[in-house]
């Protein structure tokens, strides 16, 4: 078994083969499988997923296009760090949006998919219990996905989901900080609560505080790793 403890990718007919060695690279980065830091060998990558080295190399090219990894002159391709720049570039966005999409929310939503935020508040607390991280982040992302259809707003979901990758990069890296699954749930609570109230102006207040609490965690987490600034 080597390094990366990459498992071989399965082809999917409709996917062409360097889309998904692509996207099996960028999972294992936004998981933190593969971490800040870590060098990227071409040929021990291929031979983990089970392919040749081209398809490799050109999702190696793409990764960095994507800011997901520098190339270093003379030494190769390493999976970029997070630096408080990118957090706070990010994390100020992510407010903005976020905050608006709950006020629209506490507006615009339907019984359903208050019912829905219900439901998930519950699997968020299930997740809590077992400690089960990887659960989490599947349920906080259907949270914030639910919270982002309930704006009625097409285009502002079109941009968050342009920031996507980034958010569930930082997503992890939060949620995994001691206690932060717990207060995580809190917060969802609060503005679940505000949101059925038909409180527009506490759901965005709510939101933006939820928002800036998960980015002080990943600078915390950043600090103690000794990895902020890089």
């Amino acid at each position: 078994m080597g390094q990366y403890k990459l498992s071989p990718i399965k082809l999917e007919n409709y996917k062409p083969l360097r889309e998904i060695v692509f996207e099996t690279l960028r999972e294992a980065i936004i998981s933190g499988k593969l971490k800040a830091g870590e060098r990227l060998m071409e040929v021990q990558l291929a031979e983990e997923m089970g392919v040749s080295r081209t398809p490799v190399r050109e999702a190696i090219r793409k990764l960095e296009l994507e800011g997901f990894v520098v190339m270093v002159p003379r030494k190769g391709a390493y999976v970029a760090g997070i630096s408080t720049k990118d957090i706070t570039e990010v994390f100020e966005i992510r407010a903005a949006l976020e905050s608006l999409a709950a006020s629209l929310a506490a507006e615009r939503i339907t019984e359903e998919e208050l019912e829905e935020l219900e439901r998930l508040l519950v699997q968020v607390a299930e997740c809590a219990q077992k400690d089960d991280l990887e659960k989490l982040i599947e349920i906080d992302t259907q949270f914030h996905d639910c919270l982002y259809k309930a704006s009625r707003n097409d285009r502002l979901v079109q941009i968050i989901s342009n920031l996507r990758e980034q958010i569930q990069r930082f997503r992890t890296t939060s949620l995994a900080s001691p206690g932060r699954m717990k207060q995580t749930l809190k917060e969802h609570k609060k503005i679940v609560e505000a949101i059925s109230q038909r409180d527009m102006k506490l759901a965005h207040d709510l939101a933006i505080e939820h928002i800036e609490n998960a980015e002080n965690s990943i600078l915390e987490a950043l600090e103690k790793q000794g990895e902020a600034g890089e």
